[in-house]
């Protein structure tokens, strides 16, 4: 299957390309620079340099394609994070960005979207299991990631096929995770909200091969992600990386100094990955959280 690939030189992206050249896909995907198209190169895709933006060159660049995805994010990493101004670009890829990528695959006859979101859409499930038919609670944050969703049910009819994927929150060889290992070496917090809450947590390569997973799902929502951990049990495990004894929470003042921004980390998601894997039989190499996520490459 000839597949475009939106965000392909990010963390997602990579590990999408990575995945769906296995898969022996013919995969292009969006190179912003010489750099970035020598990286796409290196994995085995087809760099092109296109403005996500730009309707009409996003049209012509789908042209020959049967699916796209739809990867594109600009995370802000660190503290940075707690500004909406930081979030902007993010924000306007997600909102605008899925709105060309959805019509100029509509016109360039493209016939599946894989259109990737967030399980942080979810309201607080406590110790309940969070399916896709779950409540969800959607904030200024997680707005744009709820309006690409339903920006990706256009696409979806008899003839066209838009499947979401709402990714638990990545933790391996990516700048957060790296960031999140700094504040522990130096005893700092890296964990939000009740201790026994429930987290999300997807491994980058896990996220990958999802994605090309995806390419078999009917049109639909599903959640992707590992087992749900405990945050208590995630703090242990970054505190063992670094050679702590523990980590503990974050304050609630700083919870609230951090507004809607942090809000809905700070919620217990004990998300259910199974229908995804009955719809596609995929199932995630990383399924429990532990050390192993934390590499070499990423501890230092």
């Amino acid at each position: 299957m000839k597949v475009f690939v939106t965000g392909a030189t990010g963390v997602l992206g990579r590990a999408a390309v990575a995945a769906l050249v296995a898969d022996e896909h013919e995969v292009l995907g969006i190179a912003r620079n010489a750099a970035k198209a020598a990286l796409l190169d290196a994995a085995g895709a087809t760099p092109v340099s296109v403005q996500l933006l730009d309707v009409e060159a996003m049209t012509a660049a789908l042209e020959g394609c049967e699916a796209v995805c739809n990867l594109a994010t600009h995370i802000p990493v660190g503290t940075a994070g707690l500004f909406r101004r930081a979030w902007r670009i993010n924000d306007r890829i997600r909102t605008h960005g899925s709105k060309v990528v959805v019509a100029a695959a509509r016109e360039a006859g493209v016939r599946r979207l894989v259109q990737e979101s967030v399980s942080l859409v979810y309201g607080d499930g406590g110790d309940d299991w969070i399916t896709e038919e779950s409540t969800v609670s959607v904030t200024r944050s997680t707005d744009p990631a709820a309006v690409a969703e339903d920006n990706a049910s256009r696409f979806d009819c008899a003839s066209t096929r838009a499947v979401v994927l709402r990714f638990g929150l990545l933790v391996g060889p990516d700048p957060i995770t790296r960031w999140q290992l700094s504040r522990a070496r130096a005893g700092r917090t890296i964990s939000i909200g009740d201790p026994n809450a429930w987290a999300h947590l997807l491994h980058p390569e896990d996220a990958g091969t999802a994605v090309a997973s995806a390419l078999t799902a009917s049109g639909g929502v599903y959640n992707v992600g590992a087992e749900p951990v405990r945050r208590t049990d995630i703090n242990q495990v970054f505190a063992d990386a670094v050679g702590r004894r523990q980590l503990t929470s974050m304050s609630r003042l700083m919870v609230r100094l951090g507004g809607e921004r942090l809000a809905p980390l700070t919620r217990s998601h004990r998300v259910s990955s199974a229908k995804f894997h009955e719809a596609t039989g995929w199932k995630p190499g990383h399924d429990v959280f532990d050390q192993t996520w934390l590499t070499d490459e990423t501890v230092r």
